[in-house]
């Protein structure tokens, strides 16, 4: 994917990320928590030109959950609110047992999409996700066992690597669908040359979601649309519309980043697109 698919005019895919596993209402009393409001959540962003929504568990304290139990719940109230979006679970778990990981792959129907974390990732001070090769190879396999295609998230360069290897592994069905991550701590640092680089080292024939933590999700999705990419946001990733005004919804941030998309020439995809595009049906 380059500027030459910007040209082209391709649809860009909106991936809402609606609520994780870090921060919770304190940060922002817009973020949805339990199924209920994850399920209206994700009907909002559909309509506001979401065609993903990347999803984790809560527990009713508003913790996170592995539970594939929670999940269920969790997905069968998007159904129930949503039209027809595409659904991707997370798979990521900072100092989460191996064992865990895989829960959210197993509810019924499996999700469509789920997130792969290709390397170790920092914490805070003391905590570390690790995601070793033999983990991602397990949760790979359950991937595909279940015709769940992976989200490869790619936090810095040496994930980028990780992803070559996964390749070298592993036959990866086409096209390899990469989130490129930029951020502070262990993110690759988020200038627009970091972003250049990071498309250019994937691998030949992948396409690219782009993510920018805080403050920097606007302008990365700015950049994600003039180079062909497709663009995730939403309250998991960053609370704030602008610098002291948190975000009303996830709605709100996704209809920013369609009025961006719309704004460079570039249509917003609908669900049935982004299936076609990622590959999904047959």
């Amino acid at each position: 994917m380059s500027y030459e698919d910007y040209l082209a005019g391709d649809p860009v895919i909106l991936t809402a990320a609606l609520t994780g596993g870090v921060h919770g209402k304190e940060a922002n009393p817009n973020l949805p928590e339990t199924p209920e409001e994850i399920g209206r959540a994700a009907a909002e962003a559909e309509a506001a030109g979401a065609s993903v929504v990347h999803l984790h568990a809560r527990r009713p304290n508003g913790e996170r959950s592995f539970s594939t139990e929670r999940f269920q719940e969790i997905d069968d109230a998007v159904r129930r609110h949503a039209d027809d979006v595409i659904i991707q679970h997370s798979t990521g778990g900072t100092a989460a047992p191996d064992e865990y990981r895989a829960r959210p792959l197993r509810t019924d129907p499996a999700p469509e999409m789920a997130s792969l974390d290709m390397g170790p990732l920092n914490r805070y001070d003391r905590l570390t996700s690790e995601n070793t090769r033999g983990l991602v190879n397990d949760l790979y396999d359950e991937m595909r066992t279940r015709g769940i295609k992976p989200e490869l998230e790619v936090f810095n360069d040496g994930h980028l690597n990780e992803v070559h290897g996964l390749l070298d592994r592993r036959d990866l069905s086409a096209p390899v669908y990469a989130t490129l991550i930029f951020g502070p701590g262990t993110l690759t640092r988020p200038t627009p040359q970091n972003f250049l680089n990071s498309i250019d080292n994937l691998p030949a024939g992948a396409s690219f979601n782009t993510l920018g933590f805080g403050r920097h999700q606007l302008p990365f999705a700015a950049m994600g649309v003039l180079f062909g990419g497709h663009v995730r946001v939403g309250l998991k990733d960053n609370v704030y519309l602008r610098r002291g005004e948190l975000a009303e919804s996830n709605a709100q941030l996704v209809a920013r980043a369609a009025a961006i998309a719309e704004r460079l020439g570039r249509p917003v995809a609908t669900t049935d697109q982004a299936r076609e595009i990622l590959r999904l049906v047959d």
